[in-house]
Formats: structure tokens, sequence, C-alpha cells
């Protein structure tokens, strides 16, 4: 694979990031064991075995011959040393250079990736930068001694799609520019397609199918790889449900064509849906809100800065709807979430839910009135008690707010897990037992636990695997319609946008540049900025 760029697609789970641990012989050995098999890499014309190297001679190329881009760029910087400084050590390890040379290649390198200020960013510490910034600083480290191969481990799905686009772009320049090869490993097919040459499709610790990239989503012949191709939501159209992995491997034969066909919302179902929507009260509205936060102090303590994460937004949602919050990080989409539920102090405004003012409400009440209005949070792990088994996770708001008998909290419980797609036997598991997606599912059945009228999910589905972000796709759209929820659903990916929402508001630095019903947003946006992020999304179309 010599100076061309390999996609490895799969699920979490399917064996990507452990066979490119292996390569970098990162594994702690035992427990991982090799009972047969090679990695063979050559070097100065001599082609070696990796796996039968001493840990001294691996480790002489590390970095040098062979380097690795990871996924959390900040959990992978040392967060007390300064960006240029932790680059600079990468070339003193494996180079000749001297301090001075080193640090005029840093700058050099930084100006490579196009990181603005390469100065100041030399002097910065990670937490001062963000997040497209420090995956910047990490591919400078990673060409730094210009490799022969790079490995690049999910390197943009913690980023927004517009920052995603141009790390995919200055990754190709840089394999053209270096002559170098790449493995891109990634579970969303839409990126491998705007980046790879060639594909690998891994699912259980196997090759699945293998090809070029054209002819993979062309013709794919594996349903494992089907399913992926199919499950992602589609940014062109309406379609009332998304396509899973399960279906192409639990049916054979699966039509993906009449599934789509059976599906589609045509205009005439929008224009109905936003009709009747248009008929239905408001649960919630929002006047001139504001979250400041103070930027820079003067000698005397006196705030003289500040950045506006939401400066002066208004609008309103109706009962039953979901209105879509997108925008690029940084946008103050999650502070606006987090500002309607008073999880935040200082916030100035008027929020209006279901005819009360929630911001003049003193602690007691607010209390009672989240039991209406819930969260479900990005990362489903953080949000559980690891400690807690998951029925009583589940179960705990109902104690809190004294919903149903005690003697019955037990059986509502069993028919939630029941709900969302879990078994009556999981209650007594902790979460560290279950996957993303049924932690995530875990967490919705929490949020139905008090029977809430408004849910604010926020990214609840971004660090999910595209297959199992359909999942619980599907799922918020079953339970919508079964218990008539509203949800402002915060996303930075316009496809899962269109898909889930009725109406769309578009943020850009705290304030609201477009808001509309999702047809006119997606398909006729007004403001450059909703171009670019429309622009900024990976697709499969040839």
């Amino acid at each position: 694979m010599e100076s061309s760029i390999l996609g490895i697609v799969g699920e979490s789970g399917s064996g990507k990031s452990v066979t490119a641990l292996s390569i970098m012989k990162l594994l702690e050995s035992p427990p991982a064991q090799y009972p047969n098999g090679k990695i063979l890499f050559k070097s100065d014309e001599v082609t070696k075995d990796l796996l039968k190297m001493s840990e001294s001679e691996i480790r002489a190329i590390r970095g040098k011959e062979i380097s690795m881009i990871f996924q959390n760029p900040s959990t992978s910087l040392n967060p007390s040393h300064r960006c240029g400084h932790q680059v600079r050590e990468a070339l003193l390890l494996h180079t000749d250079m001297s301090k001075s040379e080193a640090d005029m290649e840093v700058l050099s390198l930084f100006e490579q990736v196009d990181l603005p200020e390469p100065q100041r960013i030399y002097s910065a510490y990670p937490h001062m930068l963000s997040g497209g910034q420090i995956q910047r600083v990490m591919i400078a480290m990673a060409i730094s001694c210009k490799p022969k191969i790079i490995i690049a481990d999910e390197p943009t799905t913690a980023l927004d799609v517009t920052v995603q686009k141009t790390i995919i772009s200055l990754l190709k320049n840089l394999q053209a520019k270096h002559g170098c090869a790449i493995i891109f490993i990634s579970h969303d097919l839409g990126v491998i397609n705007e980046i790879a040459d060639e594909v690998l499709v891994m699912y259980q610790g196997n090759i699945v199918e293998k090809g070029s990239t054209r002819s993979m989503f062309l013709h794919a012949k594996d349903p494992y790889t089907k399913g992926l191709i199919a499950c992602r939501p589609p940014l062109d159209r309406n379609t009332e449900r998304l396509a899973t992995v399960s279906d192409f491997l639990d049916s054979e034969g699966f039509d993906i064509d009449e599934f789509n066909q059976k599906h589609a919302i045509s205009a005439l179902d929008t224009k109905q849906r936003n009709l009747e929507l248009d008929s239905r009260p408001h649960i919630l509205e929002v006047s001139n809100l504001q979250k400041y936060y103070i930027k820079r102090r003067n000698w005397y303590g006196k705030a003289t800065s500040f950045t506006k994460a939401v400066d002066n937004i208004s609008f309103h949602v109706k009962q039953g709807e979901t209105l879509g919050l997108v925008g690029e990080s940084g946008s103050g989409k999650s502070t606006l979430g987090m500002s309607v539920v008073r999880m935040l102090d200082d916030v100035r405004g008027k929020v209006v839910f279901d005819g009360k003012e929630l911001l003049s409400l003193d602690n007691k009440a607010m209390r009672l009135t989240r039991k209406d209005i819930q969260v479900i949070f990005q990362d489903p792990y953080s949000a559980l008690n690891p400690r807690m088994k998951i029925g009583n996770a589940i179960k705990e708001p109902m104690d809190v707010h004294d919903i149903h008998h005690k003697s019955e909290r037990k059986q509502k419980t069993l028919e939630l897990l029941e709900l969302v797609g879990l078994s009556p036997d999981h209650y007594d598991r902790y979460p560290h037992q279950f996957s993303g997606g049924q932690r995530q599912r875990i967490s919705i059945a929490r949020t139905l636990a008090v029977q809430p009228k408004f849910i604010i999910c926020d990214e609840s589905v971004s660090a999910l695997d595209v297959s199992v972000q359909a999942q619980i796709l599907n799922l918020l759209k079953d339970l919508q319609k079964q218990f008539g929820l509203t949800y402002l659903f915060i996303s930075h990916d316009l496809s899962v946008i269109r898909f889930i929402s009725d109406r769309i508001m578009v943020m850009k630095e705290g304030k609201v540049v477009e808001i509309g019903y999702t047809d006119e947003i997606l398909d006729h946006p007004k403001t450059e900025y909703t171009q670019n992020l429309l622009a900024s999304v990976p697709v499969l179309k040839y």
C-alpha cells in the first residue's frame, strides 16, 4: 500500500483499532497474544516482522517510520507541556537536530498543517486550543520525522463536519506531498469515501470485504458492507425510518430500494405534518436568552471582556415537534440547551415552558419542573453511575419524584428496558457490561422513567457507530409517536438533523443565523455558513 490511503471500516468491536495498535505493538502482551500471523514492514530495503521485534527495536520505529494519530487528541497530548515542546520532543528523539533546529522545524510543521499563528500555538497548552487545532498539532507530530506509514485511528470522529472536511483535505495533501502511506480507520463509510483509495471492511475480527473505494460503494457484495452503507441518514431526501445492519444480516435478500420506497416521506406528507404542527400550542418559548462567560478582568477584578456563548436568542418549540439545533463546535448549541433547563448560572432572558417562567422559579419549584424536561447527553457512560446497577439507575428517578407505587417501580423499570430494546435480564448488570449503543438505550430508559414532556438530546448519537446511530434514531422517532414527546435535538451532523427534525435552527458564534422548516433550510439555505455546513457533509455518491 505504498503511497496510497487504505481505509479500514467497521463497527466498534470489529477489530479496527486492535489491528492498528498491533502494528505499533502498543498492546500489552500478555494479555494480547499473537499465536500466528506476521506484520511485515519494509525498512531500508529490509523486510522485518514487527511482531518479532524487541521493545527497543520497535521503539526506534514508532514515531519515526510508523506514526499514529489517535481519535481523541486532547488525551494524547500532555496537558502540562506546551504543544511546541511536545512536537519538538519527537524530533529530538528520532533525529540529530539541535534544540534550535528542532524549534524552527516545529514552526515549519505548524505552517504545513495550516495552524494559525504558529508561534502562539507553539507556546500554547492543549487546553488553550480548539479540537481541530489540537488534532492538527497531532498531525504535525505524526509527520515530523517523515514516516513511511501514518495510522489515523478515527481522527475526525470527535470533530464537527467542517473541521472534519479540512482535516481530511489536509491528510490527503500531506500524503501527496510526502509520499507516505496512510491507514485511515473509521466507522463512517462517508468519511472513508472522501479519503481512501482502497477499503477493508472488518466484522468481528475478520475482513469480510476489500477492494477499491469506488467498486466497494458501487458493487458491495457482503450483507454487512451493504448494511453499513445503507444505515447512514440520507441528506438529499426525507425518510421515516433508517435501515440497520441487522436488517441485512437477519434477512437474506433484504431489498434496500423496497425499504426506502416504503418509508419515504413525500413533499405532501411533509407539508401536512407542518400544517398540523402549526396548529399546535407552544410548549417552549424562549425570548432574548443570554449566557456570557467572562473572558478578561482588569486589575480590580472587574470583567472587561466577555464570550457571548448565547447572544440574545429567541425561538419557540411546538408540542410534539422536533426542533433540530445545528452548528459547529463552539457555536453555542449545548450552552443554549443547558441554559434552557437552568443547568447553568447567570442566564438572562425569558424561558416559558408549559406556562411556567423557568428563570424566575425557586430551586424547589425548578426541581419539580425538571421531571418534565429531561436531557440525554452525548456520552452515556459518564451519564450513568458506574457503581449502580442499571435497573436501579432507571428506577432512581421514580423514587426521587415519587412516580408509581413503590411496589410497582421494578416492574415499570423492566417494561422500560423492553421498550428501548433491552432484555429484563439486564436489570442487575452494571454500565461497563454494555456496549455504547446499549448504554445510550439505558440513558433513554432512565429519561423516560419520569414521563417527561420535553427532551433535550445533546449530541446523543454523535459518539455512536453509524449502525447503532440508526437504531437509536429509529427508537427516538418511535418513542415520540408513542408518547407525544417534544425534542430539542442538538447535533453538528446535518444528515442526522434532516432525518429527525421538523424544523431547524442554525447557530454560529452564539447567534441564530437561520431558522425554518427542515426542507427549506437544507434544500434552499440562505446563508453562506449553512451552505458550508452542507458542503462539508461526507457523501457516498459517485
